[in-house]
């Protein structure tokens, strides 16, 4: 009774219960992970919103509006110039973060200064002057008027303290000498850098701020971040002067895959950039994952245990017909699967690929036997059999034929005149090949070969040449067999086909170029390799082509003009 293999398979698979479980945990982590997702894009598109809100707060109503108003007082034409510097004196005390205050007025270098004293302190403790450190240079402001960015901070950096600070300049309506005043206020941005540095999110994620071109801000010590996707997505958009908020998923260049959102303050030149890395937003999943792992684990085992009972079963067979394939594949086509006994697919297919391995073997032993345009030509009907016909092609004959062979063969055994003839053959054989050339048969001490396609009169030729030089070096000085080769080689149309009766054909090539290529070997003396006119135009460099006195030949009225050739010395080497 046969036990079909798709029923073990079958059967295999139901031990297996590890597989539901794996489908059931799958979507379980999907739906979580999807979850997970939407809340942690929330919690980062919320963050960097609400810095973002914090920072344009903080500038708006902590240092512009107020800025503002002391502009509007000093601007009051009734004050003098003492009361003046007395209103930016108590406006600057009065306002967290300003840290300097001044008067300029358009084409002068000296502005009126008042600074905040700790701060000043601490530029001086680093040895730097606390008012050209904090005075707003007359360029500056030119430069913040020409490019209209009254109210708006720029940002720079003063190293040696680490502290970022902000000019804002706002104009004013007062002038001096009929020059432009300009109110200008340094600001320490140590409030914006605290927001950050003591946000709760900082517990599980990164909050960075950075500019127009990826460099950290708001950090002693800046660095260039443009290498993070998130990062480098967010600098034309600071460039642009947009205000499209966005999440992004990327993968630092560590490999750390991450999850990101940023955002832009209204007032300064920078994206507020908030990070998790995956491992941290999914870590919920992870712990689900090594519980399913787990249960799945013992399921395994469980199976696993029955599997390997199964399969040695099952697998042995499949694994002997696999070693069988792969010998058949490698040419050994004597290897049979043997002791397969199961009544079931696996014993059919060993049965077959037996049998494969005969009929291969049979058909490579009646190949050998057959020149390889006898096999295309069959292989070209596709399995409707070969009619019999012919038809024209141009081709390149060469007929080789041993010298002496009839004395020779008189004087030895029959065995050792096999023996030599095959060995010329396998010289001769391995050299047409080599040049691209088919053998159409062997006759008795005789090779025939035909030669197709481009260059086929240079590679014949070559071909007959080198073919008397190797025969001549292996068999030329063999003491007591005086055997040498003569070689004919023609050119021109052939019919080409299969002819002989219905049950008995032979593939073969006739015509007058074949007679032609015959006459020529049987006129070629001992070493000896003629050509006829129509190969000689046709042949390259390399090979020396010397007119001979024209031969009479059978079936030819008029003596036929015929070449002798061989490789020059340089060709010679290079053989």
């Amino acid at each position: 009774m046969r036990f079909p293999l798709p029923l073990k398979f079958f059967l295999f698979a139901a031990l297996v219960a590890v597989v539901p479980l794996a489908l059931v945990g799958e979507n379980l982590v999907r739906i979580a992970r999807d979850e997970l997702k939407s809340a942690v894009n929330e919690d980062l598109t919320g963050v960097a919103a609400q810095v973002r809100s914090e920072f344009d707060s903080m500038y708006q109503g902590r240092w512009l509006a107020p800025l503002m108003v002391i502009r509007s007082g000093v601007d009051n034409p009734d004050l003098d110039v003492a009361q003046k510097v007395s209103l930016l004196t108590q406006g600057m005390e009065q306002l967290e973060g300003v840290v300097a205050l001044q008067l300029s007025v358009e084409g002068s270098d000296i502005p009126m200064v008042v600074s905040d004293q700790s701060f000043g302190e601490a530029l001086a403790a680093e040895g730097l002057d606390p008012v050209t450190t904090l005075a707003a240079s007359s360029d500056l402001i030119a430069n913040i008027k020409g490019t209209g960015q009254f109210g708006r901070p720029l940002i720079s950096q003063i190293r040696e303290t680490g502290d970022w600070v902000a000019t804002l300049a706002l104009p004013m309506d007062s002038k001096i000498a009929g020059r432009d005043l300009t109110l200008a206020a340094r600001i320490n941005l140590g409030a914006l850098r605290r927001t950050v540095s003591r946000h709760p999110f900082n517990q599980r994620g990164e909050i960075t701020i950075v500019d127009h071109a990826g460099r950290t801000a708001l950090v002693d010590e800046p660095e260039v971040m443009n290498q993070r996707a998130i990062v480098a997505s967010a600098m034309p958009l600071i460039v642009a002067g947009a205000r499209a908020d966005a999440l992004q998923t990327y993968t630092r260049p560590d490999g750390t895959a991450m999850l990101g959102a940023y955002a832009f303050p209204e007032w300064f030149p920078w994206a507020v950039i908030t990070e998790l890395s995956e491992e941290s937003a999914y870590a919920v999943i992870a712990e689900m994952m090594r519980r399913i792992v787990m249960v799945g684990a013992l399921g395994f085992a469980a199976a696993s245990v029955a599997a390997l009972i199964f399969s040695k079963g099952l697998t042995g067979p499949i694994l002997k017909i696999g070693r069988v394939a792969d010998a058949i594949g490698e040419g050994d086509f004597s290897a049979r699967v043997d002791k397969v006994k199961s009544r079931d697919e696996i014993g059919d297919l060993a049965a077959r690929v037996n049998t494969m391995a005969g009929q291969l073997s049979e058909r490579m032993e009646l190949m050998k036997f057959v020149s390889h345009e006898t096999v295309s030509a069959i292989q070209a009907r596709d399995g409707e059999g070969i009619r019999r016909g012919g038809e024209r092609r141009e081709v390149t004959m060469l007929f080789s034929d041993i010298r002496g062979y009839t004395a020779f063969s008189e004087t030895v055994t029959p065995e050792e005149v096999i023996e030599v003839l095959n060995r010329y053959f396998e010289i001769q054989s391995a050299i047409v090949v080599r040049h691209g050339g088919d053998i159409d048969k062997f006759v008795g001490d005789e090779l025939m070969a035909m030669f197709v396609g481009e260059d086929k009169e240079d590679r014949a030729v070559r071909c007959g040449v080198e073919i008397k030089e190797a025969l001549a070096e292996s068999f030329g000085a063999q003491t007591g067999r005086e055997l040498a080769v003569g070689i004919g080689i023609a050119s021109g149309a052939v019919v080409l086909g299969a002819m002989g009766a219905r049950e008995r054909m032979d593939y073969t090539v006739l015509g007058s170029t074949v007679n032609l290529a015959a006459r020529l070997c049987s006129k070629a003396g001992p070493w000896e390799v003629l050509v006829d006119r129509a190969t000689t135009d046709l042949v390259d460099e390399g090979v020396d082509l010397d007119p001979r006195p024209a031969v009479d030949l059978k079936g030819y009225a008029d003596p036929v003009p015929v070449y002798r050739a061989s490789f020059n010395e340089e060709e010679t080497l290079a053989v």
